[in-house]
């Protein structure tokens, strides 16, 4: 079975492991070279990839990163036990709180933009979890 890690494209690598350890509560593990950092705690690795903005965004050209808000169809969601808290400390780390809290039939959920424009959701889950959605 294939595994998985995440990616997370940022402009400036200091600020961006600042964002995700105080922000999210991830651990800052491996470092590779100057331009990489692997955080952990959110049961795969995350690797935040130092990109500069106006930088290609492969070897076959297309379109440059740009780090203000942007929607992408692939974003992380974090979940955590106390959602109030967890937004708190997402916001007093920089995020932009886009969306929420709502409650939903699995539990809370709040959207956000990261300090680069990525985006994610902190989702606090009921005792349902998503399985609320299949039992009506």
């Amino acid at each position: 079975m294939p595994g998985l890690l995440i990616n997370i494209d940022v402009p400036d690598l200091t600020a961006g492991e600042a964002f995700y350890t105080e922000g999210l509560g991830l651990t800052a593990a491996r470092r590779f070279d100057a331009d990489i950092v692997e955080l952990l705690g959110g049961g795969v690795p995350i690797y935040l990839i130092f990109k500069p903005g106006g930088s290609g965004i492969g070897p076959a050209g297309g379109d440059a990163r740009h780090y203000g808000r942007h929607w992408t169809p692939v974003h992380p969601d974090f979940s955590v036990d106390d959602l109030d808290a967890a937004v708190e400390r997402a916001v007093a780390a920089g995020a932009v709180l886009e969306a929420g809290p709502l409650d939903l039939h699995y539990g809370r959920q709040a959207m956000f933009a990261d300090r680069f424009g990525n985006g994610f959701c902190l989702i606090e889950f009921n005792a349902r979890g998503y399985d609320a959605l299949i039992e009506g």
